[in-house]
């Protein structure tokens, strides 16, 4: 059995990571290679986010979603430095939704 932090460790994280990928290349016009940069992240994750081959925890909070946009401006305005801080906020603020606590008792994060 999983604990309750490998469980954030091996699927939310990588759902955080994906949402903040989409959310700069989609919502804002970034290339993968400059989200890539400013979250830390290789080319080939930035690609697979993308393509739903990381991450593939679909996150539907639309009150979670909206601070992964808060998130994604606050990254493009104080750069990469702003990103672990941010991944760390959104993690904390989904660790403390419903959202968490549901995808549990349904049992999509075994």
């Amino acid at each position: 059995m999983k604990t309750p932090c490998e469980r954030v460790l091996w699927y939310v994280l990588p759902a955080i990571r994906k949402e903040l990928v989409r959310a700069l290349v989609e919502e804002h016009g970034y290339t993968q290679r400059k989200a890539a940069r400013l979250l830390g992240l290789s080319d080939a994750a930035v690609s697979q986010y993308l393509s739903k081959k990381r991450g593939r925890l679909d996150i539907k909070d639309k009150a979670f979603l909206a601070e992964v946009t808060k998130s994604a401006k606050r990254i493009i305005k104080d750069g990469p430095k702003a990103a672990e801080a941010e991944v760390c906020r959104l993690c904390g603020a989904f660790r403390s939704s419903k959202a968490l606590g549901e995808l549990l008792e349904k049992g999509r994060l075994a």
